[in-house]
């Protein structure tokens, strides 16, 4: 966020979700800019020519063609975006899955809520986090609705 706006990213082959979600940070602060991508070849289409750069991207698991644990291992090898805040958008609440995320370098895991409120509530929390202070334990992984 070098001029202090945020740019986020979110990659998700739902259209809907996609709407959902910059209608959520458009609520947060009218301020952010949200890029979305349908698919895992335009998210790193975009990341290897910028602008914008993104500040933080979020990723669904389940998606046709490259899936999000596929897209988080291929992102976390480039040297590029090796502190980009990765944080996993998705239903998956497979253990397994959750824990291979966090292995290859995800930042933090959000459950894709079933309703519009929960959802902004787990992105307000998600943005306020402290992306150079957060270390990512598997116990604080992820999030979980207080």
């Amino acid at each position: 966020m070098m001029d202090g706006k945020m740019t986020i990213f979110y990659t998700d082959d739902d259209e809907d979700d996609l709407e959902f979600f910059k209608k959520v940070i458009r609520l947060i602060d009218e301020s952010y800019s949200v890029i979305t991508h349908l698919d895992g070849t335009q998210l790193l289409d975009a990341l290897d020519n910028p602008p914008p750069c993104p500040s933080v991207l979020f990723l669904d698991i389940n998606m046709p063609g490259f899936n999000g644990i596929e897209l988080l291992e291929i992102i976390r090898k480039s040297e590029k975006h090796a502190q980009l805040p990765i944080i996993m958008l998705s239903t998956t609440n497979d253990v397994l899955v959750i824990r291979k995320a966090h292995e290859l370098g995800a930042n933090y895991y959000v459950p894709k809520p079933s309703s519009f409120t929960e959802l902004r509530k787990s992105i307000e929390h998600t943005l306020k986090i402290n992306w150079q202070d957060f270390m990512p334990e598997f116990n604080n992984f992820v999030y979980i609705d207080k």
